[in-house]
């Protein structure tokens, strides 16, 4: 039985079933409808399924586009190695982002810190969705608040928000995406007021003990402009029904959820033990998108320590014949 959702000037009414549907369908038809198994939102008096005596077809894949009330925001990414994004915000229009992000804004642009991840502000959302937002936030590992910055002025505003180490910031419609994504944690950078922030489980332990992302992922919906920060260069590939690819479990940083992530061994002892890639590679078989990083930011991470005097590290001094004693006199060693 198909759940069918209703949409008039913005408000939502549903979920109903197909009797109910037809009897709502009857009452209001000046509205738009949706359920799974159509593409798009669609004109009420156009569906010919919530007339009185049609049947009601099964839904049907793909996946559906998620109904949501985004705000239509601008923006332009600027930079190369350290990218930051600007959004430009008309009056009423808001922006959210991760605490924390924030480069500049306009005077205009007020700054707002609420519970969860924003999708409920200014909306009829109450103390429950924002208490479960929330929740799902601390359990992707985020902070129990997000900021939302608000246009109160009149004309054009604009906010910024930063990259918190090299790579690349992906702008991406959630739209034109079937309305959902799977990211890694801590991948989600700012969006559009109205977009919600919730958590995929990898139900497969193999996966979540060793996919390089844990049991728990992202999972970004509506059908508004996200901004999602990547480590690297990004590289996106289509993958047909069936198609797989093998990654490095690092490297992971966004995919439809049509596709299926999973984990493969390297190979055979050899290639576990010295082939410098780990014991498992992730495997993403499609039919969807994914997008790849170059550079995991544990990766990096892992460098960095491994060189630092502190962490056991062989500082090679640039080229100084004083060594250690050119460390102590520059600051950068202490006794």
């Amino acid at each position: 039985m198909a759940q069918w959702f209703f949409s008039y000037n913005g408000e939502q009414v549903g979920p109903m079933d197909d009797a109910a549907a037809r009897e709502q369908a009857a009452r209001r038809p000046d509205g738009h409808c949706w359920r799974e198994g159509l593409g798009a939102w669609q004109r009420i008096a156009d569906t010919p399924e919530l007339r009185a005596g049609n049947a009601i077809a099964p839904p049907a894949p793909p996946p559906p586009i998620a109904a949501g009330s985004a705000d239509e925001i601008d923006y332009r990414i600027v930079g190369t190695d350290m990218q930051f994004v600007e959004i430009e915000l008309d009056p009423g229009e808001s922006a959210v982002a991760e605490a924390g992000a924030l480069m500049y804004k306009d005077a205009a642009v007020n700054m707002d810190t609420v519970f969860g991840d924003g999708s409920h502000s200014g909306q009829n959302g109450g103390f429950m969705d924002k208490l479960l937002s929330a929740g799902k936030r601390v359990i992707t590992g985020e902070s129990l608040f997000t900021t939302v910055f608000t246009h109160g002025g009149s004309g054009k505003a604009h906010v910024a928000f930063a990259a918190p180490y090299p790579g690349t910031v992906m702008a991406m419609k959630l739209a034109e995406h079937g309305g959902r994504l799977i990211c890694q944690k801590d991948s989600f950078l700012a969006g559009a007021r109205g977009v919600q922030l919730g958590i995929f489980f990898q139900r497969k332990i193999l996966t979540g003990l060793f996919g390089g992302e844990g049991f728990i992922m992202q999972k970004l919906e509506g059908d508004g402009w996200v901004f999602v920060h990547a480590g690297g260069t990004v590289v996106e590939r289509e993958l047909k029904a069936g198609e797989r690819l093998d990654v490095d479990t690092g490297c992971v940083v966004a995919f439809h959820d049509t596709v299926n992530m999973d984990v493969r061994t390297v190979g055979g002892i050899k290639s576990m033990l010295f082939g410098g890639e780990g014991m498992f590679l992730a495997t993403l078989t499609g039919p969807g998108k994914v997008w790849l990083q170059s550079l995991p930011f544990s990766r990096m991470a892992g460098r960095m320590l491994a060189a630092a005097p502190q962490g056991g590290g062989e500082r090679r001094g640039e080229g100084s014949i004083l060594g250690g004693i050119g460390d102590l006199l520059g600051g950068d060693r202490n006794f």
